[in-house]
């Protein structure tokens, strides 16, 4: 890799460091889009919603905490229909509790069952389904965190041609976009979702494709399917001839089930 296109990982890479990071479930999910998370089999999971409270959860639930009253306060916290699942179901897979003031779940499979497991997960704005895949480890969070682009082009419209004034503008302006999801009106994105073959143990998935002046920008979820750690590093994504310009990995680092985001900026110029 030349010095030039080092110097970008380098540049990419400390934008998107933050102190003290770890690596949570962080999971990038939209209203009717399936995505998949690991339980932990002995331990409970908690489940939160980046930037606001969950109101309601739908499962094959065995037993809840959350209370048998459907008059609950108006301050943030899981709503009536979470809190009237019956106090037990035998055929249930899960048990439920509930952080009503910080409006977040806690659930623990029952049953010797390996198959996965589906919740539905409801703010005020989406319904979010989660297929939860059992696994022999420590207790986790799992964050849920809403992908869809605040700001869509119409389907039709064309992204400005040849290359930015400011290249370097252009490729921090793009990263800005890929993620938070605040998509300028000089770059389009689409929705992708396509598995993309990688390592045995790695899942990776293409979720977002956004197209800019002179750059391509490909948003992608890798998760740890294997039983070990995993030490990523930016260059195991720079494809032969792939024209790459910019490589971005949110964690480095992944303990087994954990998953991070991971940003490849490329030329649209051929090499």
């Amino acid at each position: 890799m030349g010095a030039n296109r080092t110097a970008w990982i380098l540049t990419i890479t400390a934008m998107m460091a933050s102190p003290g990071a770890r690596a949570l479930q962080m999971i990038d999910a939209r209203d009717g889009v399936s995505v998949e998370a690991i339980l932990s089999i002995k331990e409970p999971t908690r489940i939160r919603i980046e930037g606001g409270p969950i109101t309601d959860v739908f499962g094959n639930v065995q037993s809840n905490h959350c209370g048998t009253t459907a008059a609950l306060p108006a301050t943030p916290g899981i709503s009536a229909p979470a809190s009237q699942v019956p106090a037990t179901n035998s055929a249930g897979e899960l048990i439920i509790e509930c952080d009503r003031d910080k409006g977040e779940i806690y659930v623990r499979p029952v049953g010797e069952s390996a198959k996965p497991v589906n919740l539905f997960v409801s703010s005020a704005n989406a319904t979010y389904t989660l297929l939860l895949r059992r696994a022999d480890v420590p207790a986790d969070t799992i964050v849920i965190r809403d992908h869809t682009p605040k700001a869509l082009k119409s389907p039709t419209a064309q992204a400005p041609v040849g290359p930015a004034p400011n290249p370097v503008r252009a490729m921090k302006a793009m990263l800005v976009a890929m993620a938070s999801d605040l998509v300028p009106p000089d770059i389009q994105v689409e929705e992708t979702h396509a598995a993309v073959p990688l390592w045995a143990e790695a899942r990776f998935t293409q979720v977002r494709r956004f197209e800019g002046r002179g750059l391509i920008g490909e948003a992608f979820l890798l998760q740890n399917i294997s039983l070990d750690p995993m030490v990523l590093a930016e260059p195991e994504f720079d494809r032969e001839g792939g024209n790459v310009a910019g490589i971005a990995i949110e964690h480095h680092n992944l303990r087994p089930g954990d998953t991070t985001r991971v940003y490849v900026i490329r030329r649209e110029d051929t090499p």
